[in-house]
């Protein structure tokens, strides 16, 4: 059994790793310098006790699904999503301290996005797991929040998965269609353990993990995900209200496999 050692945060000091904080103004510079989308990849974002805590205490996927969220759709197959937490565990913590306004000053420091705001419904976000054949078609994510109504302007993510390899697929793909319909890859990056990627969300910035994972029975993706918003947005950033808009970036196969899934889609909607 997983050993269970709650650590009480106090304030970000008390889960950030130090150097991370230390570094916000190389961090805004290599955030700033990627194009066309902005973006940044960190590795040891958490303390390594924090990010120890967190992977011994990360939720199983339960045999009847009830805590989870697996629904199957078109472009997304195999993805679990949990949102709520015990009061007092490791997820409920770190969830609050990530939605916080000291957090959140972070964010926009290293982002240039000013007045950001966390999201404590953790709508879309949350804890997110994946097992094998699951993917996620490479898509810009919806722009308004629905309840808030407030524009989604960037994502957080923390990887939780030791000894990764790549033949299991499952890296977080960054794409480009500013200058070709059918895109250019701008980077894949490795869903490895305690690696965050920051990166803003607008009209372009297209991502996803279009390849089937291909991992065994005892391992899956594992991740943390939270999105933040601004009251108001650039004129020139903004868009009539839509919903994640999705790409196929692998052909044929992307089409077989948007076809499956959308099969075991219409399964499960009538099981329920």
């Amino acid at each position: 059994s997983k050993k269970v050692n709650y650590i009480c945060f106090k304030n970000i000091m008390a889960f950030l790793n130090h150097i991370f904080i230390k570094n916000i103004e190389e961090l805004n510079k290599s955030f700033n310098a990627k194009k066309p989308f902005r973006y940044l990849i960190y590795d040891g974002f958490l303390k390594s006790e924090v990010a120890e805590e967190a992977y011994n205490n990360y939720p199983i996927i339960d045999a009847n699904g009830k805590s989870w969220d697996g629904t199957t759709y078109l472009d997304q197959k195999n993805k679990f999503t949990k949102t709520r937490f015990e009061k007092n565990s490791i997820f409920n913590k770190l969830f609050d301290e990530f939605n916080s306004d000291n957090f959140t000053s972070i964010i926009s420091k290293i982002t240039d996005i000013n007045d950001l705001t966390g999201d404590s419904e953790l709508f879309g976000g949350g804890l997110h797991q994946s097992i094998n054949g699951a993917f996620l078609n490479v898509h810009v994510d919806y722009n308004f929040h629905p309840t808030t109504k407030y524009h989604r302007r960037c994502n957080l993510i923390i990887y939780l998965n030791k000894n990764w390899k790549d033949e299991y697929n499952g890296h977080l793909e960054l794409w480009d269609f500013t200058k070709s319909k059918k895109g250019n890859l701008i980077q894949r990056i490795s869903p490895e353990f305690n690696r965050a990627v920051i990166f803003e969300t607008n009209e372009i910035s297209y991502h996803g993990h279009p390849q089937p994972l291909n991992t065994p029975k005892d391992v899956n993706r594992k991740s943390l995900a939270l999105y933040y918003y601004t009251k108001d947005r650039p004129p020139n950033e903004i868009s009539s209200e839509h919903n994640t808009i999705y790409k196929n970036t692998t052909g044929t196969q992307g089409k077989i496999n948007r076809f499956k899934s959308g099969i075991k889609a219409i399964i499960e909607r009538i099981k329920n």
